[in-house]
């Protein structure tokens, strides 16, 4: 194998050594003839520039005899090492992946297209992992050592990052960084399959008739995706507060307040949390709030805000299905410190939430809307909720695809009303459910 493909790709086990110890190599002498102080007034992308400058001075001072394209490369393996995240680098700047996993030294993977793949690429050490790992954290003012294992942060460009190292890792530093989600239009996610032009009417009509909408699903199912996306459809000129842990959301309106958690510092003060954030933004004359995930006692905050004023405020709950959706919410209500019961709690919840979007990653990797269901029940009664759109999936395919059809049902009338006050119409598909309808569809959906 030449050098330009050992350098510009994953390696084979036999030229992974003699790469390395070139970018090793060269990497020193380039520390050796920079000023660090210079290079530190400088903006990230002409420290770039400055370090190749010096590099290919180097090389064509010192050697060795390269092709352009393969001197090209080792600047670039070089530059990566000393500034950027090295072996990672040429993976950020890949489109197709989602997320990239680093399991120890020995193993790194990368999603794409809702799967999972091994590459042929290593860290030389352990050591190296965690120099990588140690710049990715500094950049957002975090340490990571024994004392302080576990780090969950967002880097400058937008992915969320989480590290975990020895004694809690066993299979040494553990790194974790999930792409940020570029936002979809409803139309291109008409085209992927995860939804259909009849659902996407009816919750744009949701939206704009300021439903409270809770999308729930299991992790990498595309919550904050859709939640985006439904974001989009919020009428111009409203006051939106978006609270999240690690800033996703990309609204593209005037009047958007951004609010992120804040962890502990090194000496355990200074955090802030969702709940503080969620409490805090109802102060803020907010017409809809935004949570990015409900995961603890907030939940019972953000049932409040969306019971008093707050309609059409949107958030994202880990379930598995719509019922275990509105669970899942009393659950975390629970966990308030105020001591409320359950029964006030499931008022609070019958109360609040208007419609629950379900998503479902399927066995091959696409990620769809599998259920949108309305909430029917009020005050303290057991929760009855009404599905009017599943998604039928049939078995894979011998293509490795997973197909299927949307299925439609009536809206509840109470449902269908509202809509009409707003002068949003409701898509023919789906039509009205009198009382027996809606009665019949329930029976259904307990067998």
């Amino acid at each position: 194998m030449s050098l330009r493909a050992r350098i510009s790709s994953p390696e084979p086990a036999d030229g992974r050594g003699e790469v390395n110890r070139l970018v090793a190599v060269y990497r020193a002498k380039l520390l050796e003839e920079i000023d660090l102080a210079e290079m530190s007034a400088l903006a990230a992308g002409d420290r770039r520039i400055r370090l190749e400058r010096v590099l290919g001075h180097i090389i064509s001072r010192e050697g060795p005899v390269l092709s352009t394209a393969e001197r090209a490369q080792l600047i670039r393996r070089v530059v990566d090492e000393a500034l950027g995240l090295g072996i990672l680098e040429p993976l950020l700047e890949d489109a197709s992946v989602s997320e990239i996993m680093v399991n120890g030294p020995e193993q790194v993977y990368v999603e794409r297209a809702g799967r999972l793949e091994l590459l042929p690429m290593r860290f030389s050490s352990t050591e190296q992992l965690m120099q990588t790992i140690e710049r990715i954290v500094s950049t957002v003012n975090r340490r990571v050592d024994e004392a302080n294992p576990m780090v969950d942060a967002r880097l400058p460009s937008g992915e969320r990052v989480n590290v975990i190292i020895p004694p809690l890792s066993l299979s040494g530093p553990v790194l974790t960084i999930r792409r940020f989600p570029r936002a979809f239009t409803l139309a291109e996610m008409i085209g992927v399959g995860s939804l259909d032009e009849q659902m996407t009417l009816l919750l744009a009509g949701f939206v704009r008739a300021k439903f409270n909408v809770i999308v729930s699903g299991a992790t990498g199912t595309g919550k904050t995706t859709l939640l985006n996306t439904l974001s989009g459809l919020i009428p111009e000129g409203e006051r939106i507060v978006t609270i999240e842990d690690s800033a996703e959301l990309q609204l593209q309106q005037s009047h958007v307040i951004t609010l992120e958690s804040r962890p502990p510092n090194v000496e355990g003060k200074g955090r802030v949390t969702i709940r503080d954030l969620v409490r805090n933004s109802l102060r803020m004359r907010p017409d809809r709030i935004i949570v990015g995930e409900v995961r603890g006692g907030e939940t019972l905050d953000m049932l409040q805000a969306m019971s008093t004023g707050h309609d059409g405020s949107l958030a994202t709950v880990h379930a598995n299905s719509a019922e275990d959706a509105l669970m899942r919410l009393q659950t975390l209500a629970s966990m308030s410190e105020v001591e409320i019961p359950f029964l006030a709690i499931k008022d609070q919840i019958n109360s609040a939430v208007d419609v629950i979007v379900q998503l479902t990653r399927h066995a091959d990797g696409s990620r769809r809307v599998t259920e949108i269901a309305v909430v029917d029940s009020a005050g303290r009664e057991e929760y009855r909720i009404v599905s009017v759109c599943r998604f039928e999936a049939r078995p894979m395919a011998a293509d490795g695809r997973v197909h299927g059809r949307f299925v439609y049902h009536p809206v509840p009338r109470r449902v269908a009303e509202r809509l009409h006050l707003r002068n949003e119409v409701l898509p023919l598909v789906f039509g009205v459910a009198d009382h027996e309808a809606q009665l019949a569809v329930r029976e259904t959906r307990a067998l």
